[in-house]
């Protein structure tokens, strides 16, 4: 995921100013990506302008300088559909903000897209737990410098591991809970093929 992707999502619920922009993502976004500078964001801004995916009309402003509210153009609006669209690959993390960017920007655009996301996401997770959860974790004999207490530094490693496998849970259980929701939904909007 490119951090154009973010912007172009956004782009997509309404336009935004390069400082409203800023905002939104040092407090909404801070979780998807942090520490946003917004000279990053007006540089980002300036080559989608050069690219041909948004464009701008200027906002005069009393008292203040003026200031250039960004749109969509149809290019971008096809670049941003494309990624959508684009194959899901699960990071090794499920704590990567890919996941969530596609789920927030992307899914109010494709309900296809949406559900094959939080499916495969689903089944990798599911899977990792398959393979990971009851490893052996150990590290073989230890030859351990001066002052590391080995069965600390296990016990860490079991802490670790326990609030890891808490934190899959939590997160395959909430999958769970959005796909039956979503599934849902998509029945109930389908036409009715039904009796006449």
């Amino acid at each position: 995921m490119k951090f154009e992707h973010v912007i172009l999502g956004l782009l997509s619920w309404r336009p935004f100013s390069g400082y409203e922009l800023g905002k939104y993502l040092e407090r909404e976004g801070r979780f998807i990506r942090s520490k946003v500078h917004l000279s990053q964001i007006y540089r980002l801004l300036s080559r989608m302008v050069d690219s041909g995916w948004v464009c701008y009309e200027v906002q005069a402003n009393d008292g203040r300088p003026d200031s250039k509210i960004y749109r969509l153009t149809e290019i971008g609006e096809q670049v941003l559909r494309e990624w959508v669209a684009s194959p899901y690959e699960p990071p090794s993390k499920f704590t990567d903000s890919e996941f969530l960017v596609r789920f927030h920007y992307g899914g109010p655009l494709d309900r296809a897209a949406l559900l094959r996301l939080v499916r495969t996401e689903l089944e990798t997770r599911k899977a990792e737990v398959s393979l990971y959860r009851d490893r052996d974790r150990s590290v073989g004999p230890m030859q351990p410098i001066d002052g590391v207490d080995e069965a600390l530094a296990q016990r860490l490693g079991d802490l670790i591991h326990e609030q890891g496998a808490a934190g899959m849970d939590l997160w395959i259980n909430w999958l769970e809970r959005v796909l039956a929701e979503l599934e849902s939904e998509a029945t109930a909007t389908q036409p009715d093929s039904g009796h006449r």
